[in-house]
């Protein structure tokens, strides 16, 4: 499988923004999904974001408006656009990535926002 790593987490004040990074060690360009997912302590590991081939885009709810899901494919790399942080949204996040061929899911091994005062 390829390799995934995240990087751009941290601590931010509640309403602050940050972007978080995931580069991979083999081209995006024919993937056949990406995704970040968070897991905060006590808690299930839940679905942030996801964009599949042809940029189709989803969102949980809970984020919808305030995270932008998008890709590099010259630079290998995932992003993920978070304004407007809140305390709610204090987790690891995860990248995966669905190869869409024989390497099956990649996963990364996660970098962490903390939003508090």
């Amino acid at each position: 499988q390829g390799q995934l790593v995240e990087s751009g987490g941290g601590l931010v004040q509640p309403g602050g923004s940050l972007k978080l990074s995931c580069v991979a060690s083999a081209s995006l360009s024919s993937i056949y999904r990406m995704a970040w997912y968070r897991q905060a302590p006590g808690k299930q590991r839940e679905y942030v974001a996801t964009i599949a081939n042809g940029n189709i885009i989803t969102y949980r709810d809970s984020v919808k408006g305030r995270f932008t899901i998008s890709r590099d494919n010259a630079k290998n790399t995932i992003y993920l656009s978070m304004t407007n942080l809140k305390p709610e949204d204090t987790a690891l996040y995860v990248c995966n990535v669905d190869w869409g061929d024989s390497r099956g899911n990649s996963w990364g091994q996660g970098t962490q926002v903390t939003v508090s005062s």
